[in-house]
């Protein structure tokens, strides 16, 4: 009897080049949402970038960097409030064509977006064996989407810039025991303050030579920025760094940190300092231990990335763009939910809560907390309980991740480019 013919189902299902048509199908169609994000009324305009081209061009006239002041309806006054060290990296740019800078910083955040997403998919590749160009294309363009990384773009700011220098040194360097170890998070803390958290982790995790480096490069870094500009230097190490007026309102929907949540919470009132305070010891001490933990159990990624969530809960200003450490913090939980063997209750229990979770902080950090509403409204202490929830949604996401991001003990264990399969996948371990 001849054998009954394959249907046609089957065969698209087993044909690689069926498998590779819906791919680059899938691919094509996310690149065509993407733009979507970036139309007119969603976007800045390169508004943060415009300030500094300004203030560039009047401190390269010879003025005090930090008496320049811009006109802004909202807010009154827009000074440049970074470190004098992100002054001398901005400082040539002042010798170009405003349209040409939009250009070089647009360009380098799309190369440090994909360099990034590649760094954090590769392993994930590797360990659960899956389409590299079809996972690394769709990862870059998924990130493209998420809020951070179009306010980074379209603000024109330098994120991306630090994240290279972080992920660099604490995903390759300090493992490995570089003599580097330590100079990609010393740059980025000087050229922002935002990073410094890092050197802290560092010193909780006993990367001991790999601080001492960190913190040598930041104090090298501002030295050199004091000999060619003391009198600014002076200025901003002891006067503007702690006029927190200079950076905008606190209650503002924007800045996504605990100060900004109780900002909203008592406005038009300042929130009280040592409840503030209290908070931020309690997250600061939590979270870096959690941290540490994930360090020792050879998980850099995840110590990382609760390290970054930190620094957002704890700064007192926390706009958006500055939440890069969701996009990790996916990528583990994905890995997490892709090592969990579903063939025991607890294990399909367990994957089934990972994927929702996966699932959840990707909806919520693509539709964005402010893209879509005024990004400089100040609730009132009227507003609705859900209306607070979503002007406060990164605040608490970030706390929820702090608590719930799983550890993925070997994460860091070099890996065959082509493992032999595991009767038994590894569960991540929660705290």
């Amino acid at each position: 009897m001849p054998a009954e013919p394959a249907t046609p189902s089957s065969v698209d299902l087993d044909d690689p080049g069926s498998q590779t048509a819906r791919r680059v199908v899938g691919v094509l169609a996310l690149a065509t949402v993407i733009p979507v994000l970036y139309l007119p009324g969603t976007i800045h305009n390169f508004f943060d970038l415009k300030i500094y081209m300004k203030a560039m061009d009047w401190w390269a006239a010879g003025n005090p960097l930090y008496d320049y002041a811009q006109p802004d309806r909202v807010q009154g006054e827009l000074f440049f409030t970074y470190p004098p060290f992100a002054a001398l990296l901005l400082l040539p740019f002042a010798a170009l064509k405003l349209g040409a800078t939009v250009v070089i910083f647009t360009g380098l955040t799309l190369l440090g977006v994909a360099v990034t997403t590649k760094w954090l998919l590769d392993p994930v590749i590797r360990r659960h064996r899956l389409p590299q160009l079809f996972t690394l294309a769709v990862g870059v363009l998924s990130v493209l989407a998420v809020e951070s990384t179009r306010e980074t773009i379209t603000f024109g700011q330098i994120n991306m810039l630090l994240v290279v220098l972080i992920l660099a040194d604490l995903l390759f360097a300090v493992p490995r025991g570089s003599r580097w170890a330590g100079v990609g998070i010393g740059l980025a803390a000087a050229l922002k303050l935002f990073p410094a958290i890092f050197v802290v982790y560092l010193l909780a995790s006993r990367r001991w030579r790999a601080a001492v480096v960190a913190g040598a490069t930041a104090a090298g870094a501002t030295l050199l920025a004091a000999a060619v500009a003391p009198g600014d230097s002076w200025r901003f190490w002891t006067h503007e760094l702690w006029a927190t007026d200079r950076v905008g309102r606190t209650d503002y929907t924007g800045n996504q940190s605990l100060f900004g949540l109780l900002s909203r919470l008592t406005a038009p009132e300042e929130p009280s300092r040592l409840i503030w305070l209290a908070l931020v010891a309690a997250v600061a001490g939590y979270g870096l231990w959690r941290a540490v933990r994930a360090a020792q159990a050879g998980d850099a990624l995840t110590g990382l990335t609760l390290t970054g969530l930190v620094a957002a809960l704890i700064s007192p200003i926390t706009w958006t763009h500055h939440i890069y450490w969701f996009i990790p913090a996916v990528v583990i939980l994905i890995d997490a939910t892709l090592s969990t063997d579903p063939r025991t209750a607890v294990g399909a229990r367990r994957r089934r809560r990972l994927g929702l979770l996966s699932l959840g902080t990707s909806a919520i950090i693509v539709y964005g907390v402010v893209s879509f509403y005024d990004f400089g409204i100040a609730p009132v202490p009227t507003s609705t309980p859900w209306e607070f929830l979503l002007r406060n949604v990164y605040v608490l996401l970030c706390l929820v991740l702090l608590v719930v991001l799983p550890v993925r003990p070997g994460a860091d264990l070099p890996r065959n480019k082509d493992p032999k399969p595991t009767t038994r996948p590894q569960t991540p371990i929660h705290h």
